[in-house]
């Protein structure tokens, strides 16, 4: 006895078709709102509207108690005649352009002798990482204690050299390369990216070029460095903006408690300064405009190294000669 032959469900119209997948789309984007409406909600509130009312606030005068009063572009005039904007401005650059390249340097040779470090690479990864957990506050007050002129450990420690340390606190042209020497405290996030970028090259391009007699430093310029030339980039951007607002430490050192003993001036950034407009004299519409001005300054900088690094950034695949 044959079995019946089975008749196949006659198939769905395309058009019916069609309506399920918009059906199944809309039913995946309602889902997908729900999740990431606590994300959005916080978003609008805390960001994005603030960041629209200080585009108003930086064309008017307010004082925080009275009402907004609209100057139009006053505050952006103001801020090319202000002494203490170029002065902030050039402190800030400064710190910036020889903070970076010396960050990622250190960055980049302690991440080196990881990468060689063995089984112990593990442990000496969590003591590169954990001063990066302390407080910037903390960090403040333990530069005023290491980089005390009379008897702070860095002196103390360029004294066993026979070397006369500097007065890093109170003399104004040491105040900057102080904190610049403070900042490299760190550098343990960038250590550990690198070394996650280092430990991806591949050891066959190592091998060829042994084979080809290249030595330590052609092989760290001709496959190290191109090979993990997106990470370095990644931490200069990354660094680079946080060099422009540098604010915890040098305020905390050098602002913290109505200080008024060291040289300030020396170490007055472009955001303390700000800050001291918003919250100590209550310019918020000065302080607004400076804010976007710094935005501005960033998202050139920015851009200008983002067109640099097609030059120079190597990505794995790239056709690029």
């Amino acid at each position: 006895m044959t079995a019946p032959p089975v008749v196949a469900a006659p198939a769905a119209p395309p058009v019916d078709r069609e309506r399920g997948r918009r059906r199944a789309r809309r039913r995946n984007l309602g889902s997908a709102l729900l999740f990431l409406s606590p994300w959005l909600v916080g978003f609008a509130v805390f960001t994005a509207w603030p960041l629209i009312y200080s585009v108003y606030l930086s064309l008017t005068d307010y004082d925080v108690i009275n009402d907004p009063n609209f100057v139009g572009a006053d505050n952006y005039v103001e801020l090319f005649n202000d002494p203490k904007i170029a002065l902030a401005l050039g402190n800030t650059l400064f710190f910036t352009i020889v903070q970076v390249p010396l960050y990622v340097l250190v960055s980049l040779l302690l991440a080196l002798l990881l990468n060689r470090a063995g089984r112990s690479a593990g442990f000496f990864r969590t003591v590169f990482f954990l001063p990066k957990m302390t407080p910037p506050v903390a960090v403040g007050i333990l530069f005023l204690l290491l980089f005390n002129g009379q008897n702070g450990l860095f002196n103390t420690v360029l004294g066993w050299f026979g070397i006369d340390g500097p007065s890093w606190t109170t003399d104004a042209a040491w105040v900057k390369p102080g904190l610049i020497i403070m900042s490299l405290w760190t550098v343990g996030a960038s250590v550990i990216i690198l070394l996650a970028a280092l430990q991806a090259v591949p050891d066959e391009l190592y091998d060829s070029a042994k084979l080809d007699g290249a030595g330590f430093w052609r092989q760290s310029l001709s496959i190290t460095v191109p090979m993990i030339s997106p990470a370095i980039f990644f931490i200069v951007v990354v660094n680079t903006i946080a060099a422009l607002q540098t604010f915890d430490e040098a305020y905390t050192a050098f602002f913290g408690a109505g200080n008024t003993t060291y040289s300030n001036d020396a170490a007055l950034f472009y955001v303390i300064y700000l800050f001291q407009q918003a919250f100590e004299f209550l310019h918020m519409g000065y302080a607004s405009a400076m804010a976007w001005v710094l935005f501005a300054l960033i998202m050139v900088v920015t851009a200008i190294q983002i067109l640099v690094s097609r030059r120079v950034v190597y990505y794995e695949g790239d056709d690029r000669a």
